[in-house]
């Protein structure tokens, strides 16, 4: 592909996904503080749980943790990268001019690094288990996701023209775990993103270049593996899929029913609670 093409692919996507919270504490070591007890040798659950209330330090934290005892361990990787991704986008909050923001970040060149370093290391893992078995979903599934964190951070929350090479390993990875395990409920997840983003993000005459997209068809399996009969913190994960996709689609009813039923599981989730106030409940 040209490069004039896939600059203006890169300039007209943007990648972001989850709940926002309002700017806070930008240390990966600080303490978030709060009524939330945090274990003191966490497990992948726990650290799980401290990033979807929007502990993104103490997530990322976590994850080094669990590394510790578990150096080849994927999903390590995969959640300290999303929680690191989310710790620069709340230091950069709202402003228009990231270019800008992001110069004047104090915290994000470190953030940066460090997620750069965990991108590589996770990739590397990854890549090296699926050369001696190319159909371990298990891996396919954390190469296309910790490439998406990279792709979600440089392509949308930075606005920078980077990412190509992992977006389109991330789209194979992704298609080829559900290949082999259509049930795969993150999997599907993920690759639901990728079909919302490209059709919503990206104008109609160049949407073929990055493979195509589906809007309502990212919205039904969000819905399906928001109530899948899986692990909790899969349905999790749809969960607040579904209700960032129904935010942006206006589809202010059903958000309202998804987000009241996260609020039962994170009620710490001040995020959550916000929403739901402003609109009387």
């Amino acid at each position: 592909m040209r490069p004039v093409v896939v600059g203006l692919l890169f300039g007209v996507m943007w990648f972001g996904l989850g709940p926002e919270v309002a700017p806070a504490r930008a240390q990966l070591a600080a303490t978030a503080g709060g009524p939330v007890v945090h274990p003191a040798v966490p497990s992948i659950e726990s650290a799980q749980r401290l990033f979807y209330i929007g502990e993104y330090e103490e997530a990322a934290a976590a994850a080094l943790q669990l590394r510790e005892a578990a150096p080849d361990d994927l999903s390590t990787y995969e959640l300290r990268t999303s929680a690191l991704h989310f710790l620069i986008k709340r230091q950069l909050g709202d402003a228009k001019d990231r270019a800008a923001a992001l110069k004047a970040c104090t915290a994000c060149p470190a953030l940066l690094a460090t997620m750069k370093q965990d991108v590589t290391r996770g990739q590397e893992l990854a890549r090296a288990r699926l050369k001696v078995q190319p159909r371990d979903v298990t891996a396919l599934f954390f190469l296309g996701k910790i490439d998406l964190n990279h792709v979600w951070l440089y392509l949308g929350t930075l606005g920078q023209r980077t990412g190509w090479g992992e977006y389109w390993e991330a789209r194979r990875s992704l298609d080829s775990a559900l290949a082999i395990e259509p049930a795969h409920v993150r999997a599907g997840v993920a690759r639901a993103w990728i079909d919302y983003i490209v059709d919503t993000r990206v104008p109609r005459g160049l949407r073929w270049v990055l493979g195509g997209g589906n809007k309502k068809g990212a919205l039904k399996t969000m819905r399906s593996a928001a109530v899948a009969n899986t692990d909790f913190y899969s349905r999790t994960e749809a969960g607040f899929g579904l209700w960032e996709m129904l935010g942006r689609e206006a589809q202010d009813a059903e958000a309202v029913t998804v987000a009241e039923r996260l609020a039962v599981d994170f009620p710490e989730n001040k995020e959550i609670t916000r929403f739901l106030k402003a609109r009387g409940h």
